[in-house]
C-alpha cells in the first residue's frame, strides 16, 4: 500500500503532530526574536540602518525563495527526512549567529536559518493530510497555525528577557534547543511519507524559482527606502517577471514538471491560496505599526511590547477551537469570509485609536484581530490543503506557503511606505536644521532621538502625533482591503461540503490525479 495512505485513527498521530508543533513554534518566534536585538547589536557590530534591514531581512529573501523546491524534496525524498535536516540546518544557522563577530556573519547565519525554515514550514503542512482524516484536518491545521503565530508574541518576550541578563548572541541560541527538541520530537514521533514518482530536481528550474522569487522579494524589500522608482528596484521587479516567465514556459513543456502548473486548475486550491494570500497581506500591516506605537509612542519597553501583544494571541486560540466547529455547522466559505470581516473591523476600529485611547482599547481591537486571522485562515488553508493530490501535498504546501510569505512582504512595503509618507507629511520640524529634521522624518524612533538631544518637547509631540496619523491611514486600509477579500471570498470561494460529507475527499483527489496522469 502507498505510503501517502492517511494513517489510521490511532493516539500516535497526535504525538506527531506536537512535532510539528515544536518545529513551528522555534520558526515563529525566531521571526520577532530579533527584531528586539537590533539597537544592541548594531552598537556592538558598529552596523548602520542598511545592515540593520539585512540582518532581518536575509532570512526573509531566501526564506520565500526555497520554499517550493523544498516542497517537492519532501515528496521525492521523504518529508520527515527533510523535516530534520531543516531543523539541523535552523540549528547550525543560529549556532554562527551566536558566535558570530561582525555584520556579515550574522547576515550569512540569518540566511542558512532561511534555508532551514524554507524546508520545515511547507513540509510540516504537507504532513498534515497523510495523518488526518478530513473530519480532524481543520483542527490539525489550526494547532499548527496557532503554534507558529504564538511565536509572533513570545519572539519580544523572550528577546526582551534574555537582552536583560545576557549578551545579544543569546537570542541565536536560544534556538539551539528548541530546534533540537523538534529533531527528537521527528524522529521518534513523526512517520516518513513521500512519493517515489514525484518529479525529479531540476536544477535549471530551482535556480529560476530562486532567483525569480529572490528579485521579487529583495525588491519588495528595497522599496519603501530606496522609492518604487530606483533604478535597482525597477531592474529587480523586471528581472523577477522574466525569470518567473521563463519558469512557467519551461514547466509547461516538460512531462514530469517540477512545479506542476495543474495545482492552480483546482479552484478550491487556487481560492484558498490567494485568500490566506490576502489574510497575511492584511495582518501584515495590522503588526508592522504596532511595535513602535507601543514602544516609542506609549513608552514601553520590548519586553512589554511583547506582553502587550497577547491579546492578539487568546483571539487567535479562540479562533481556532471555535473554526472546526463553525465549518462544520456553516461551512468553509461562510467561515473565511466571517473571519475577514472580523479582520476588517478590527482593522477600522483600530484606525479610530489616538494618543489617549490607552492601551485597553488597543487589547480590544487587537484581540478581534487575532480571532478574525484564525477564523478566516485556519479554514482558507485546510480548504487549500484538501483540494490538493495527495501525492502532490509537499509541493501544493510549498506553494500556498509561498504566496502566503509573499503577501505579507508585500504587505509590509506597501503599507510600510504608506505609514513612512502619512508619518512624514504630518510631522512637524518647524525650526530645526536640515540634517536634524531630514533624520527626524525617518522615523517615530528617529524623531524621539532628535526631540531629546534638541530638547523639544514639541517636536516629542509632533511625532507621537504624526505616527498615530499614519497608523491609523494603515489600520483604515487594512479594514477596507479585508473587507473587499471578504465579499470576494463570499462570491467566488468554492462551497465546500461539511466535513462529515467529505470523509472520501483525498481518495477522490488521488483518483482525479491518477486520471490526470
Amino acid at each position: 500500500m502507498d505510503t501517502l495512505t492517511p494513517a489510521p485513527p490511532d493516539p500516535r498521530r497526535w504525538w506527531a503532530l506536537a512535532a510539528l508543533v515544536a518545529s513551528m513554534l522555534t520558526l515563529g518566534f525566531d521571526l520577532t526574536i530579533l527584531n528586539v536585538a537590533l539597537p544592541t547589536m548594531a552598537a556592538d557590530l558598529d552596523a548602520g540602518t542598511g545592515a540593520q534591514q539585512w540582518m532581518a531581512d536575509a532570512y526573509v529573501v531566501v526564506f520565500a525563495a526555497l520554499m517550493l523546491p523544498a516542497g517537492l524534496l519532501g515528496d521525492r525524498f521523504g518529508r520527515r527526512r527533510m523535516l530534520i535536516t531543516g531543523l539541523g540546518i535552523f540549528l547550525a544557522g543560529s549556532l554562527i549567529g551566536a558566535l558570530a563577530g561582525d555584520v556579515n556573519a550574522v547576515i550569512a547565519a540569518r540566511a542558512v536559518m532561511g534555508v532551514g525554515g524554507a524546508l520545515v514550514t511547507p513540509l510540516a503542512l504537507s504532513v498534515l493530510p497523510t495523518l488526518f482524516a478530513p473530519d480532524e484536518r481543520t483542527k490539525a491545521v489550526g494547532i499548527v497555525s496557532a503554534a507558529s503565530a504564538l511565536g509572533l508574541p513570545l519572539g519580544p518576550i523572550i528577546g526582551g528577557w534574555l537582552l536583560n541578563h545576557f549578551w545579544w548572541g543569546s537570542v541565536f541560541l536560544v534556538n539551539v534547543p528548541m530546534a533540537a527538541l523538534g529533531i527528537a520530537a521527528c524522529v521518534f514521533l513523526l512517520p516518513e511519507t513521500r512519493d517515489p514518482a514525484s518529479p525529479r530536481v531540476d536544477a535549471l528550474s530551482t535556480a529560476l524559482t530562486v532567483t525569480g522569487l529572490g528579485a521579487l522579494v529583495y525588491a519588495i524589500i528595497e522599496a519603501p527606502t530606496r522609492g518604487w522608482g530606483d533604478p535597482l528596484v525597477l531592474g529587480m521587479l523586471a528581472g523577477s517577471a522574466l525569470l518567473i516567465a521563463a519558469l512557467v514556459v519551461r514547466e509547461r513543456r516538460v512531462q514530469r514538471p517540477m512545479l506542476d502548473m495543474t495545482l492552480l486548475t483546482h479552484r478550491g486550491f487556487l481560492l484558498n491560496t490567494v485568500a490566506a494570500t490576502l489574510v497575511n497581506f492584511i495582518l501584515s500591516g495590522l503588526l508592522f505599526v504596532l511595535p513602535p506605537f507601543l514602544q516609542a509612542v506609549l513608552g514601553h519597553d520590548a519586553l512589554g511590547t511583547g506582553v502587550r501583544l497577547l491579546p492578539m494571541m487568546g483571539g487567535l486560540l479562540l479562533a481556532s477551537r471555535l473554526a472546526p466547529k463553525v465549518v462544520a455547522r456553516f461551512g468553509a466559505r461562510a467561515t473565511v469570509s466571517a473571519g475577514l470581516v472580523v479582520l476588517a473591523f478590527a482593522g477600522i476600529l483600530g484606525s479610530r485609536t489616538t494618543i489617549d485611547s490607552g492601551y485597553g482599547f488597543v487589547a480590544l481591537w487587537l484581540s478581534l484581530t487575532g480571532f478574525g486571522f484564525g477564523l478566516a485562515l485556519i479554514p482558507a488553508m485546510n480548504g487549500g490543503l484538501s483540494a490538493l493530490p495527495r501525492d502532490r501535498a509537499g509541493s501544493g504546501a510549498g506553494l500556498l506557503m509561498t504566496m502566503r510569505q509573499v503577501g505579507g512582504a508585500i504587505g509590509i512595503a506597501l503599507l510600510g511606505s504608506l505609514l513612512a509618507a502619512g508619518f512624514r507629511d504630518r510631522l512637524d520640524v518647524t525650526g530645526l536644521p536640515p540634517g536634524a529634521a531630514d533624520t527626524a522624518g525617518e522615523s517615530v524612533v528617529a524623531a524621539h532621538l532628535v526631540a531629546q538631544r534638541t530638547g523639544s518637547a514639541d517636536l516629542l509631540a509632533s511625532a507621537n502625533s504624526a505616527y498615530v496619523h499614519g497608523m491609523g491611514v494603515v489600520l483604515l486600509v487594512c479594514g477596507i482591503a479585508a473587507l473587499v477579500a471578504a465579499l470576494l471570498a463570499a462570491a467566488f470561494l468554492p462551497a465546500t461540503p461539511r466535513p462529515t460529507e467529505t470523509s472520501t475527499a483525498p481518495d477522490m483527489a488521488a483518483e482525479e490525479a491518477d486520471a490526470r496522469q
